[in-house]
């Protein structure tokens, strides 16, 4: 072997190629067969000439370069990269019966009675990632963030020795593949060891481990740890090459991708139940860590008509694993007010480890759930975490119960501000009557208004809204984006007038510098623009999840449509919205009539701006921007198949006949829809005309 210094350009060139390819082969026999073909020192110098060579020729540095993966340099913050198709999160079921539900109501939209393939796949526990490639080369990595926009891992995900840099000649020119980066249980045990000895924090499991290590602002920590991948799915593509997510398999498998070899083809329910009862068995005994099973309908035809919920995908499902359980004791009921005024009773337990997490807190959920199960201050209860995930009391021991025990009186009034706490008679809950004026109302709201899937403003925690509440720096949301202007200079302040200085001074607060105050402005400040279902959300609208603000978004376009409807008490185009029932479309109205509400929207927009809703529908279609109801029954497509098709082309779906209703879509049948489309005026459409619009 010639020395390095010898090489000739095309020499080394060649050699740089050799390399490559050798150590990729070497990291695919280690890391994904668990069968190395070189030892440790045959390795160690194939990546050291590899870096003698790049050193001469630093202009000869390959793309799938062994040296790419060993972490870059410490960056500021994360940037973002927003998903050309968004990475939507699942829908869990926790027992067969709600399997055998999923499949039939998959079989139900088809409007077949046919046999349907199903994969199973393993649900690792760690974080979700999305490896871009153009031309195949490694471009971009991605974490799911909030399904729309996630954080640049780029470097951090080059690290991760099972990824590859490159992919062969006949990948599609753009590929994206997704999948979970997780770390395994012996590697995780080891960190944790490390860190033992070196007097640095421990993680709780080994996903905290995956995430904190993925998400590491200086990659060469997170090329320090060990981590994992599972490849499972695809963003965009310029090519489908593959009919079935069997076939997928195969073709992340020949393009250097790990996938999880125990995915299974399940061809009844028999199959599935058979299947999650045998993971079930051997979940222990897995070098890491699963929490379910994910079901996808397995042909890809059959999944393009199916399509997708607002944030879930119609055909595929994730089947949970039962809650682990442990016994423990209740020391103290104490009770919770919510945004909404909602008196919420939480115990607190004599801490217990359930599933690896040590537990000292579980949801009693309602006066009503405490009477059900006679839960008393002392009793020994089973707990649970609810999909691993919500402590809750299952279960009340009465034989371990005290005989001095006394029964558990909930309060009539708020414990939090004293005024009364009352129930109506079509409600779960006992409220607060006080409103905003009840403290605990006003920090709930502030908190959900900083929420991850609201504004997401890092930096303003839980602690840090109740401290900044409690010391009257915020009142209100609009108070968030005046902070540095009322904080004054977070440099030292030396002068003689510095007794006239009345700012905050965040950085002179315990637990805060000049750093951290700087990091927080810079997060408000990167939220001076939010989207339009995230401002909806934000506002805590009783019944107002993320799903029916995006639906909002879609049918009003910009706040100041949805606004002026609600203020004039126009709810007719409201309660006509697919998806929204009459109680709810009460509480939208009743929060636009509060002059309260109002005053702090107002105050609000002094500082946001709220972008309209842009669809990400198909745009260049004739029902795009239509409101379409259908009536009748039809004959070529299911009901629900048939708004899924009209959504997926721009439109949006109604459930009622209105002067704001485009097109009305008649099947055999049809009733008094049909008979009021006609009344106004309304261009009725048959099935076959509809199937015309959106084949155009």
């Amino acid at each position: 072997m010639k020395d390095v210094k010898d090489l000739s350009r095309e020499e080394a060139e060649k050699e740089l190629a050799f390399l490559a390819a050798e150590i990729a082969k070497a990291d695919s026999a280690y890391y994904q067969n668990d069968a190395p073909d070189l030892t440790d020192a045959d390795y160690d110098r194939l990546k050291h000439r590899n870096s003698e060579i790049e050193a001469k020729f630093p202009d000869l540095v390959r793309a799938d370069s062994p040296s790419k993966r060993v972490g870059a340099a410490v960056q500021s913050k994360f940037n973002k990269i927003t998903h050309r198709f968004p990475m939507l999160s699942l829908g869990d079921v926790f027992s067969i019966s709600e399997v055998d539900d999923f499949v039939i109501s998959v079989k139900r939209f088809l409007n077949t009675a046919d046999n349907i393939d199903f994969m199973a796949e393993p649900k690792i526990d760690g974080l979700s990632f999305s490896a871009r490639y153009e031309n195949g080369i490694f471009v971009s990595g991605a974490t799911r963030g909030d399904g729309v926009v996630g954080e640049d891992i780029t470097e951090n995900l080059k690290t991760i020795k099972q990824l590859p840099l490159t992919l062969p000649p006949d990948a599609p020119r753009i590929m994206e593949v997704r999948g979970e980066v997780y770390m395994a249980k012996k590697d995780f045990f080891e960190l944790n060891e490390k860190n033992t000895a070196e007097k640095k924090k421990l993680f709780a499991n080994p996903r905290n481990a995956a995430a904190g290590s993925l998400r590491q602002l200086d990659s060469k920590i997170t090329a320090e740890r060990k981590l994992s991948l599972w490849a499972y799915t695809w963003g965009e593509t310029s090519e489908h090459q593959w009919k079935t997510q069997e076939q997928f398999f195969d073709k992340l498998k020949e393009w250097g991708f790990p996938t999880n070899p125990l995915n299974k083809v399940c061809h009844s329910l028999t199959e599935i139940e058979e299947n999650f009862a045998h993971m079930m068995e051997i979940r222990a005994d897995l070098p890491y860590d699963i929490d379910g099973i994910v079901y996808k309908v397995n042909s890809i035809e059959l999944q393009n008509r199916l399509g997708f919920l607002t944030r879930t995908p119609r055909w595929a499902i994730a089947h949970k694993f039962p809650a682990e359980q442990a016994l423990t004791r209740i020391n103290n009921i104490r009770i919770q007010v919510g945004r909404t005024g909602a008196l919420t009773p939480v115990a607190d337990l004599e801490p217990v480890n359930v599933g690896g997490v040590m537990v000292s807190h579980a949801t009693l959920h309602n006066e009503d759930e405490i009477k059900r199960k006679d839960i008393r201050i002392g009793d020994t209860v089973v707990v649970q975490r609810a999909g691993d995930v919500i402590p809750q009391v299952v279960e009340v021991k009465i034989d371990k119960r005290s005989q001095n025990s006394l029964p558990y009186e909930f309060p009539v009034v708020c414990p939090e501000c004293g005024a009364h706490a009352v129930r109506e008679d079509n409600e779960a809950s006992r409220r607060c009557t006080r409103g905003l004026t009840c403290p605990a109302q006003a920090k709930e709201r502030l908190k959900h208004f900083v929420s991850k899937d609201a504004f997401d403003i890092v930096g303003l925690g839980d602690k840090v809204i109740e401290e900044f509440y409690d010391d009257g720096i915020l009142g209100s949301p609009a108070d968030i984006f005046t902070l540095e202007e009322r904080n004054g200079s977070t440099e030292a302040v030396v002068d003689l007038f510095a007794e006239f200085d009345n700012g905050l001074h965040l950085e002179r607060r315990s637990g805060w510098g000049t750093l951290s105050v700087k990091n927080l402005f810079a997060a408000i400040q990167n939220r001076r623009e939010i989207s339009l279902p995230r401002f909806i959300y934000a506002l805590g609208i009783p019944q107002v999840g993320s799903a029916t603000a995006l639906l909002l978004a879609k049918n009003y376009g910009s706040f100041d449509n949805l606004q002026t409807d609600m203020c004039a008490l126009q709810t007719e185009k409201l309660v006509a919205i697919d998806g929204i029932g009459g109680e709810m479309a009460k509480d939208i109205a009743e929060f636009f009539g509060e002059e309260h509400n109002l005053k702090v929207i107002a105050s609000l927009r002094q500082y946001v701006h709220v972008a309209d809703y842009i669809n990400e529908e198909i745009t260049d279609s004739p029902l795009s921007g239509k409101t379409i109801v259908f009536t009748g029954t039809l004959e070529n497509l299911t009901r629900a198949e048939a708004k899924a098709n009209a959504q997926k082309f721009g439109a949006k779906v109604a459930g009622s006949v209105s002067a704001h209703t485009d097109y009305v879509v008649v099947g055999a049948d049809a009733g008094s829809k049909a008979k009021k489309a006609a009344e106004l005026g309304i261009s009725v459409l048959s099935e076959a005309q509809f199937l015309m619009l959106i084949k155009q």
